[in-house]
């Protein structure tokens, strides 16, 4: 079973007939059909283009969102933007406004992340990153063939099919440090959750305290004025008190024998 980057790679959600690369090549051969007509790509196609199944992650790759290469210029990056948050901005498709915003924030959140020079450089890393696992796998895959006696050519030798297992990796990739980011995010708002929850718990115990200590130091004058009144009480009785008399019994008279 596919976990779910792979399912993002793959382009959504597996059929029971379709096998991962099945799913994932025939996205990727849309992608590519899309990028060949992009000059004439209209407001409508852009808008299903960034919202297609799966955007969530396949928008991850800023360059992907906004079909530039990582080595375009900055001015090239500038000029892409404008003319893509043009076609989908919402005042030009208003017929669709709520679907032509979601397309635009996507693009809008693509550029600023590649104006950042540290997302930047991320998003470049990890297309690099793709590449060199490709790289590898061919070195690994010609090693064993070569073991095997067998001619040292694989698929990936073939530029088109190089550039789709590039492009696979580096949106598993993509996928993957997200689904990373979003467990973190999640354990640090339980970390956070509970150490507020201990902050509160904290807060209200010294409140606790302060109160005990103020209702008590308020009625200390009241307990020893009551016990002073006791003492008194105690004191007065005693002296009120009469001895006690004993009585003497009767003195008894030998009797005389004649």
């Amino acid at each position: 079973m596919m976990n779910e980057a792979e399912m993002a790679a793959a382009g959504g959600e597996p059929s029971a007939q379709s096998g991962p690369d099945d799913l994932f090549n025939h996205f990727y051969t849309e992608v590519k059909q899309i990028e060949k007509r992009d000059s004439v790509l209209t407001s409508k196609q852009q808008i299903v283009r960034l919202l297609r199944p799966g955007s969530s992650y396949f928008n991850l790759n800023p360059f992907e969102v906004l079909q530039i290469d990582p080595e375009a210029t900055d001015e090239e990056l500038k000029k892409r933007f404008r003319a893509l948050s043009i076609l989908v901005h919402p005042d030009k498709n208003q017929d669709d406004p709520d679907r032509a915003q979601l397309a635009f924030e996507a693009v809008d959140k693509a550029y600023k992340n590649l104006l950042d020079p540290e997302q930047k450089k991320r998003a470049v890393d990890v297309i690099q990153a793709g590449r060199e696992y490709v790289e590898h796998n061919m070195k690994e895959k010609k090693k064993q063939l070569k073991k095997d006696g067998k001619p040292q050519f694989v698929e990936e030798d073939d530029p088109e099919m190089f550039r789709q297992a590039v492009y696979k990796q580096t949106m598993k990739l993509f996928a993957e440090l997200e689904i990373k980011r979003k467990e973190r995010d999640a354990k640090d708002m339980h970390e956070r959750k509970r150490a507020r929850e201990e902050e509160i718990e904290t807060a209200e115990k010294a409140k606790r305290e302060r109160e005990w200590q103020k209702n008590f130091e308020e009625t200390r004058d009241g307990r020893v004025d009551s016990w002073r009144s006791f003492q008194a009480g105690k004191s007065k009785a005693k002296k009120e008190k009469k001895p006690r008399s004993f009585l003497k019994p009767p003195k008894v008279k030998m009797e005389q024998r004649e």
